[in-house]
């Protein structure tokens, strides 16, 4: 044996934590999204678990689950073993899938260990140029002088956006015909040509066509105004009382995982949201964010939430399957 060798196998064996420390990888934790790449939510999750991962000192991967409706990621989260490695950024799908799936085994409160809430998208109730309504009430006296023969698209039944324009016919008394398409493209082609009245959609794809005067935007649906189209009231701000509706985003992990491991990623989420550049890149998306992201915030907003949504599809007497 060289000298050399024989004062490095002294040297390991005079620091007995050397090894072991070297051999212990930071476990990665996964981050299920219940939908497709490219989507809100996705793009959401990215965003966030750049600043998150390198704060928790751990990789973190996306596992993109999409499909019926989000049950199949949900379904996935809510089996993972509750012990920190696996978390799901679910999206306001979330809070009306027990009612929309009768058979989904798992409860949106009960199976799930809330995180954080996070982000918030406001749609747009947007109408073609043709429609006699520049602003929320002589959109509303227009649909009440059509006697439910005017007609919005939407992509798909029971999806946010047309549960969106369903409250809104809840709250304002109105009525309507409901068109609904495979996709959102197609039911926005067909309101730039006329074909359809209104749309209750996302901002970040009904802003460019407001700005070109293809389509006219009348409201927000938060409860507050949105920053990317700060000139447009919200519809409680414009008379539609206690309206609040958005494409929202919490973070959960399977229930019964230990407060010790969900608040460092609490924590963590928290700071995303606050960064000023993870802020501006959330923003560019058209994504604002909550004030308060603990996990008790967004345990108080789900339980809000999925009574709302949850008597609204029970009222309509639809399914998702």
């Amino acid at each position: 044996m060289t000298v050399h060798r024989r004062a490095l196998l002294g040297a390991i064996a005079a620091t007995p934590f050397a090894m072991p420390a070297l051999a212990q990888a930071p476990r990665p934790l996964r981050v299920i999204v219940p939908f497709g790449v490219g989507g809100l939510t996705d793009v959401v999750a990215r965003i966030l678990i750049e600043y998150m991962s390198p704060m928790l000192g751990r990789p973190m991967v996306v596992e993109n689950l999409g499909g019926a409706g989000s049950t199949i990621g949900a379904a996935a989260a809510a089996r993972a073993a509750p012990d920190g490695s696996t978390i799901m950024v679910g999206s306001v799908g979330h809070t009306a899938m027990k009612a929309l799936y009768a058979n989904f085994p798992f409860d949106p409160i009960e199976s799930y260990t809330p995180v954080a809430l996070v982000t918030r998208q406001p749609f747009v109730l947007a109408v073609h140029p043709g429609v006699p309504a520049t602003d929320v009430p002589s959109f509303l006296a227009w649909l009440r002088s059509r006697n439910g023969e005017a007609n919005l698209g939407t992509a798909g039944i029971g999806a946010t956006s047309h549960l969106s324009a369903e409250l809104l016919r809840k709250l304002a008394n109105v009525s309507f015909t409901v068109v609904p398409y495979r996709t959102t493209p197609q039911g926005v082609s067909d309101l730039t040509a006329g074909r359809v009245d209104f749309m209750v959609d996302s901002q970040t794809l009904l802003a460019p066509l407001m700005a070109d005067n293809r389509v006219r935007g009348l409201a927000v649906t938060t409860a507050q105004r949105s920053s990317m189209l700060p000139q447009l009231p919200s519809l409680a701000e414009a008379g539609v009382a206690g309206y609040d509706s958005s494409a929202w985003n919490g973070i959960y992990a399977p229930a019964k995982t230990a407060d010790a491991a969900i608040r460092p990623i609490a924590e963590a989420a928290a700071a995303a949201v606050r960064d000023p550049a993870t802020k501006q890149r959330l923003a560019r998306a058209g994504v604002d964010v909550f004030d308060d992201n603990s996990p008790e915030a967004l345990a108080r907003h789900l339980r809000v939430e999925v009574a709302k949504w949850g008597e609204l599809v029970r009222s309509l007497n639809i399914s998702g399957g």
